[in-house]
Order: C-alpha cells, then sequence, then structure tokens
C-alpha cells in the first residue's frame, strides 16, 4: 500500500470515526453559502469600515442591507494558520505547524480524517467547491511534485470541485490547478519584476493580471451549475496580497495607488458573484460572508532595512489600509487580526446593522453546522461557535473569549481586556521582539474599549487581569479545545 492509499484509508475511516451527528429531525432551511475571503485585506480598505480613497460601492452596499461586524478577528495574522482555523474551526497552533505559513510546495496540513466545513456541508448535502488560494499544501511528500496527482488536497476534505493557485501569489510554483491536476506544465522561470515575488517556475503564458478575473469566472460558472442545489462555495481570493498587479479595467479606480486598485478589483468581483446570484434568482437563499485572512501590510517585514523595495506600494497615497489599528499583517497588535467581516442573506439578516460583538472566521464550522441542522462532534471544530445567534439576533452561546497567536506572541483577549504573552510585535512591525527589562512588564495588556490603538501597556498596573487572561489561555492550551461542552471550561 503506497502513501497516497494509505492515506485515503485513514481519512475515510477517520471521517466515518468523526461524523457529523444530526441533530433532531426539523425542517432546516439550507442556505447556499458563500464565504469570500480576500488576502491581506485590512479593517480600513473598505468604504464602510471608513476608507475614502477606495471605492468599494458594492460590498458598501452588502454592509448596508446586511450586517457589518466591527471586532471579528482572523485566528492568526498570517495565511496559512488563519485559513487551516477557518476550514477546520480548531486554531492552527495546535497543530505541527507552530509559525510561519507553508510554501507552495509542502504538503497538507489538515490532518487525515479531520472534519472541515466543505466535509460537513457536504454530508448535509451541499455541493462544495473551493476557488482561489489554497494555501495548505497538497500532497503528502516533503516536496510536492506538480507533474502527479496532487492528493491529498483540497478533494480530500470535502471539497467536490478545486480551482486555483497553491499558495500566495508571491509564491512559486505560478499556476493554476485544478481539482487534482496541474493546469499545463511548469516549464518556464518567471522573472520575479516584483522583489517580493520569489523567483520560481511558472506555466507558459502566466500573468499575474488574470487571476483574480479567472477565479470570478471559475466561481460563477461553479454556481451556474449547481443552482438547483444547496452548494457551498469557499472563495479564498488572491486580492489584495502582493504582487500588486490590477487587472487594465480596474487601473486607477482608486487613489490609494495600485494596492487600492486591487482592493477595488475585489469589491468587482463581489459584484459579480451577486449577479450569478440574481441570474438564478439566489440572493434570498444565499448567506454572503466577506472577510479577510488576516490585516494588511503596510510598511511589510521587518527585514526590510531602511525602505521598502521600490516597486512596491506600501506608501498608500494617505490611506490608512487598517484604518487607526495599530500594527499590520503577522503582527499581535489589532492591527494584525481584527478584519472587516460582513454578512449578507436577505430575508434573514435585518439591514443595516452594525454589531459589536467579538466573533472569529474560526466560528464558520459551528455556524454551518447549526444552518444544517447538525451538532458537531468533540473531535471537530474544538475553537468554533456559532454565530448564528449574532446574524439572526437571537439568544445562543456568546463568545467568551478568543485567541490570537503570531508564532512568537500568543494574545487572549476577553471583554476589552486584551493580554499578549511578550513584548514587541511579534511579527512584520519592528521591534518584533523585545526582552523585558528587570521590573518592568515581560508582556502587555491593553483596554481595547478605551485604547482600541492600543498605546498604553497596563501590564503592570492589572496584574489580576493579567493572571485571569494567561489563565485562560492555558486552560484553553492543555484542554485541547475551547468551545465550551457540558460541565467544561
Amino acid at each position: 500500500m503506497n502513501k497516497t492509499t494509505a492515506w485515503l484509508v485513514l481519512a475515510a475511516f477517520g471521517l466515518s470515526c468523526g461524523a457529523v451527528e444530526d441533530a433532531p429531525k426539523d425542517e432546516v432551511d439550507k442556505p447556499n453559502i458563500i464565504f469570500i475571503m480576500a488576502d491581506d485585506l485590512g479593517f480600513g480598505d473598505l468604504g464602510c469600515y471608513g476608507a475614502t480613497q477606495i471605492p468599494t460601492p458594492i460590498i458598501d452596499q452588502l454592509a448596508a442591507d446586511g450586517m457589518r461586524f466591527t471586532d471579528a478577528h482572523s485566528p492568526a495574522s498570517v495565511c496559512t494558520p488563519t485559513r487551516y482555523g477557518v476550514l477546520t474551526g480548531r486554531y492552527c497552533w495546535r497543530t505541527q505547524l507552530k509559525k510561519g505559513v507553508l510554501n507552495g510546495y509542502s504538503p497538507l496540513l489538515i490532518e487525515p480524517g479531520r472534519m472541515t466545513v466543505a466535509s460537513l456541508l457536504k454530508k448535509a448535502g451541499y455541493a462544495t467547491a473551493c476557488v482561489g488560494k489554497w494555501h495548505l499544501g497538497l500532497g503528502n511528500r516533503e516536496k510536492v511534485d506538480f507533474s502527479q496527482s496532487l492528493r491529498p488536497g483540497p478533494l480530500e476534505v470535502g471539497f467536490d470541485y478545486f480551482f486555483g493557485i497553491p499558495a500566495s501569489l508571491d509564491m512559486p510554483p505560478y499556476c493554476f490547478i485544478e481539482n487534482d491536476r496541474l493546469v499545463g506544465e511548469l516549464s518556464v522561470e518567471k522573472d520575479p519584476y516584483n522583489t517580493l515575488q520569489r523567483e520560481g517556475l511558472m506555466t507558459p503564458g502566466w500573468k499575474d493580471e488574470e487571476v483574480g478575473p479567472t477565479l470570478t469566472s471559475k466561481s460563477i460558472a461553479f454556481i451556474d451549475e449547481h443552482a438547483d442545489q444547496p452548494f457551498f462555495l469557499y472563495l479564498p481570493y488572491q486580492a489584495p496580497h502582493t504582487p500588486c498587479t490590477p487587472p487594465d479595467f480596474i487601473k486607477g479606480r482608486s487613489t490609494a495607488g495600485v494596492r487600492g486598485d486591487m482592493v477595488t478589483e475585489l469589491d468587482w468581483m463581489v459584484g459579480e458573484i451577486l449577479a450569478a446570484l440574481d441570474k438564478h434568482q439566489l440572493r434570498d437563499k444565499t448567506l454572503l460572508i466577506v472577510t479577510s485572512d488576516n490585516g494588511a501590510l503596510t510598511t511589510g517585514p521587518a527585514r526590510w532595512s531602511d525602505e521598502p523595495p521600490e516597486n512596491h506600494d506600501v506608501a498608500h497615497n494617505g490611506h490608512l489600509p487598517n484604518g487607526e489599528l495599530r500594527g499590520q499583517k503577522a503582527d499581535i497588535y489589532e492591527g494584525g487580526h481584527r478584519v472587516p467581516f460582513i454578512a449578507y442573506w436577505p430575508g434573514k439578516i435585518s439591514a443595516g446593522q452594525v454589531n459589536s460583538n467579538l466573533v472569529g472566521l474560526i466560528d464558520l464550522m459551528a455556524t454551518c453546522a447549526e444552518l444544517v441542522g447538525a451538532n458537531l462532534p468533540d473531535n471537530a471544530g474544538e475553537d468554533s461557535l456559532s454565530m448564528i445567534p449574532h446574524l439572526l439576533q437571537q439568544d445562543g452561546v456568546q463568545r467568551e473569549a478568543i485567541i490570537h497567536h503570531t508564532g512568537s506572541h500568543f494574545a487572549v483577549r476577553k471583554g476589552p481586556w486584551k493580554a499578549i504573552t511578550g513584548l514587541g510585535s511579534g511579527g512584520f512591525t519592528a521591534p518584533s521582539i523585545v526582552e523585558p527589562q528587570l521590573g518592568g512588564p515581560s508582556g502587555q495588556l491593553y483596554d481595547l474599549e478605551a485604547d482600541l490603538s492600543e498605546k498604553e501597556n497596563l501590564w503592570s498596573e492589572h496584574p489580576e487581569i493579567v493572571k485571569e487572561l494567561l489563565d485562560r489561555l492555558k486552560t484553553y492550551q492543555e484542554a485541547g479545545y475551547s468551545r465550551p461542552r457540558k460541565g467544561t471550561l
């Protein structure tokens, strides 16, 4: 038995052992679910969150007609761990990946047999697709061979269909994958004209600016094909992550540089998805969520010396991608993980709602389970809580605390308080790590209600709050879960 066959056997066994328990057989309204997750979209990048230099009229209208969250968070401040958390409902720091992200040649991170949002919904009768940036690894070898079947991958974790790119658009290989196969062949060395792109192979004729429109057309084709049945479309879009290469019909639409244009491209894509829903009269039957995998990159990694690469647009022409939040992508500060989150479901979600409750992208798993009337087993969605009480303004369990992670730093948030287990950003903003001084604080504590920009460290002033939050973090770490269970936590 080869490794791939063994993996598939284990996966089948694991999925049967960790199967979803059906809830009582009440009539359950099963909406289509579209989860659009932008790449590096900041808290301040959309008009409905205060942006003035980037036109995003379509997403802004979704917010006006639906619910806009102001305290929503990605489970990590970088790509791969957030994507793991979204699809599994489990913090990625519980896996072998304790810091950083995968590359384009990494093996699959999601464990054999682990339930995902896709496998949950597939069992409930949904057609499932992932179209976009995967960045969770492919295959089970140390380095992926793209000339062979790319299994295990999206198809083994619950998706009926996959089309997309293996990792970020600044990582080789530069190519499309459809289901478990490379589209074309990797035979050309890419010219890394943007210094934030890594050297590597690409398929002949590859153009970065065509990625977004291609993902959009593939998403529309999936909707067209499955308009007569419930479907789940996980659409992790590539924009506005570097390289910032908007297509010609988008260029110049913003006054915040080419990155601003990439945000406008995202808005265009959402409009195309809505048009596809309208074509089949599916708006009222669809829960549509627009969010981001982490905060925006603003000044770049600390490895840049004094100035960022000349052709990387970080000035933004006065635009603040993360608004007034401190920090950026990869940081433990709010700018790293507080993200836009808009939910739209006509007739179900009341229009014009602004929700200030604490929620996480990691809550998608439990939300979908409740939508289809399924009970999660203890070995699935360990850190996920349903957002249905928020979305439909019903009674239900509220999230009491949430964990953030950068690799070097943890943070635990409860109520207005946020405790960080180290000094410095823990990410791209310098200084990343600061050694404690004798007699000084060893971590950071912020009252986000009074100090959303995290300017005043209250660690030394409130040792009792620090202890309470760190005890909560330790409990979650040692228990292996944070989702409330009867008689626990």
